[in-house]
């Protein structure tokens, strides 16, 4: 009989005492909610909430919240028992972004969330580009995005760039893609340009460049004709003053 009821009791013992552990536990909720790691998906420019609670056995015990490992700094009537941070508006920064919340009073009683901060392409709609004859021309794309890009792509005058017959060359460094060419000539490179990133989660991008290139003009050597006209105007005032110095020896 006695082994019958300490058979009954123990279940009971392990699910109070479970039910104790969680109660003492640190819990975080979001708007937006997080998936079951912790990872909160918001997009650029937008709020995401979070609530830090403990348990009822605990609700005066103070609460610590740490961005990245550093403290974030709070209101005393937002640290005991319930606290709440309000991350507003996202910034790229905040991408990756790791809040904690923990108990002053022991730091192992804590929970987490990531912040996963989406945005597209940073691409502006057009841009006029002027340049002369035989210069450098330096088109680049901000192909920055989370999720990344997957495709970038250049087109002139609406087909995609020939970069053997252009002598063009592209360059992506994974932030920046870039079309280059040297010594601009009027009939292969004045035209209409596109940068086109494609992501997964936003579609196409695109960006235009409207390219005019002018003849060259005539550079002067200006430093040496300021140069020059300091000299002559020096020259100048030091025979005024000679020549006046003489004037006035005649009528002494």
């Amino acid at each position: 009989m006695a082994e019958t009821t300490l058979m009954s009791i123990a279940p009971l013992f392990l699910f109070l005492l479970c039910c104790a552990t969680q109660t003492l536990g640190i819990t975080i909720h979001s708007f937006p909610n997080g998936d079951v790691n912790g990872i909160i998906e918001a997009e650029y420019q937008k709020t995401v909430s979070l609530v830090c609670e403990v348990g009822d056995m605990a609700s005066d015990e103070e609460l610590v919240w740490l961005r990245n490992g550093a403290v974030v700094k709070l209101l005393d009537e937002n640290k005991k028992g319930r606290s709440s941070v309000c991350v507003t508006p996202l910034v790229y920064e905040d991408n990756d972004a790791v809040f904690t919340c923990h108990l002053k009073t022991n730091d192992s009683d804590k929970a987490s969330v990531t912040l996963n901060v989406t945005y597209p392409p940073q691409l502006s709609m057009s841009e006029e580009v002027q340049l002369e004859l035989d210069s450098l021309l330096v088109l680049q794309c901000d192909m920055r995005a989370n999720p990344p890009v997957s495709s970038i792509v250049w087109k002139l005058n609406g087909s995609i760039v020939d970069l053997l017959e252009g002598g063009f060359t592209v360059t992506n460094d994974g932030l920046i893609s870039q079309l280059q060419v040297k010594n601009v000539k009027r009939h292969l490179h004045e035209a209409t340009y596109q940068c086109t990133a494609v992501s997964p989660m936003y579609g196409q991008q695109t960006q235009t460049f409207h390219v005019t290139v002018t003849e060259k003009t005539v550079k002067f050597p200006v430093m040496p004709i300021i140069a020059g006209v300091v000299v002559v105007c020096a020259t100048s005032l030091l025979a005024i003053v000679s020549r006046w110095s003489k004037i006035t020896k005649c009528f002494k």
